[in-house]
């Protein structure tokens, strides 16, 4: 059985012989999935550092990826002659079309990238969108038409291609909650999303939704209009046995050993033990877990820590999955 059967047995929690592993940014020969996406047209030149397509600035005043410091729809005037990038462009797959043959026997996803709300919010400016979502909702929902309209033709376009799911990166949650009441989400930003996800099923394929935060609130919504892995990085800001318990068997997670703490200061013994929990919580069901591991010594993973990260998880596939789960 090969790393694509697995994740897929996993993520339909059809009884897989062992957890698969999302290794993220390094040692990717060792990973069940691998991410692919699409990138700028090939006739695309910036005029500065940092520009996108889109039009905003990155800023990165630190080894993280930054934030954008401009944003093109900011001034609403300037909405009439805006211009998003065309998902059509020459080049925009290139990337997608060489990669594929290099991973064969692997789940692909196909990145969307930054997408629904965070990028509205970068064209617009976070704070002017928020507002736009109260005060004028005809203006958010023309930037968000802008976003989705772009993104979808793209999923279309890459639903040709040989890709097992579709992975959206929306991050809704702060450290307490949502960043807009449920209500307004799930008038504004559910329908969308529902959409969006429908298409991706007809066609056969796995929607794979990231999102950081406390974004528990929004957790049953995601799992309603079809989310099928769920990927949350910081899980004890949602309590990783409430999560076993109220999604458990409904939902496959993809979870890391909590980026905001263990992962970062914890010990190896605390590390073992919290990838132990992981696959005794939310893989206590027949699959419905996929373990997450990424480099972020931008937000001081040490190397040893995420060699333990490692380790740790290898060591849960130390034995057939069945006798693991009987420990």
């Amino acid at each position: 059985m090969n790393s694509k059967e697995i994740v897929e047995r996993t993520i339909e929690r059809r009884s897989p012989p062992r957890i698969p592993i999302n290794y993220a940014s390094r040692d990717l020969d060792r990973s069940d999935t691998i991410t692919l996406g699409w990138q700028p047209a090939a006739d695309f030149v910036p005029s500065e550092r940092g520009v996108t397509e889109w039009g905003y600035v990155w800023e990165a005043l630190d080894e993280t990826m930054g934030q954008p410091k401009t944003h093109p729809l900011a001034e609403w005037e300037r909405a009439g002659d805006y211009v998003p990038p065309d998902p059509a462009a020459p080049g925009r797959l290139d990337a997608l079309e060489d990669a594929l043959p290099q991973w064969q026997g692997k789940f692909i996803k196909f990145s969307v990238g930054i997408s629904g709300f965070n990028q509205a919010a970068f064209l617009r400016g976070f704070q002017t969108f928020l507002t736009d979502l109260y005060l004028a909702p005809e203006r958010a929902e023309r930037v968000l038409d802008i976003v989705l309209g772009f993104e979808n033709a793209l999923i279309a376009r890459a639903l040709e291609y040989p890709v097992d799911a579709f992975a959206f990166a929306d991050d809704w949650g702060t450290q307490r909650g949502l960043m807009i009441p449920l209500d307004l989400w799930r008038a504004m930003f559910r329908p969308r999303y529902a959409e969006q996800f429908a298409a991706i099923h007809r066609a056969g394929k796995k929607v794979w939704f990231h999102s950081c935060g406390n974004v528990y609130e929004i957790i049953n919504d995601l799992i309603e209009i079809g989310v099928d892995v769920l990927e949350l990085l910081q899980p004890d800001l949602l309590g990783v046995e409430r999560l076993a318990r109220d999604f458990g068997g409904r939902v496959c997670f993809c979870c890391s050993v909590d980026h905001q703490r263990r992962a970062i200061s914890g010990t190896r013994e605390e590390i073992f033990a919290y990838a132990r929990m992981l696959r005794d919580t939310l893989g206590a069901f027949d699959g419905g877990l996929i373990l997450y591991l990424e480099d972020y010594s931008c937000l001081g993973m040490s190397r040893q820590n995420y060699q333990w990260i490692s380790e740790a998880f290898q060591s849960l596939n130390a034995q057939p999955f069945e006798e693991e789960s009987a420990c």
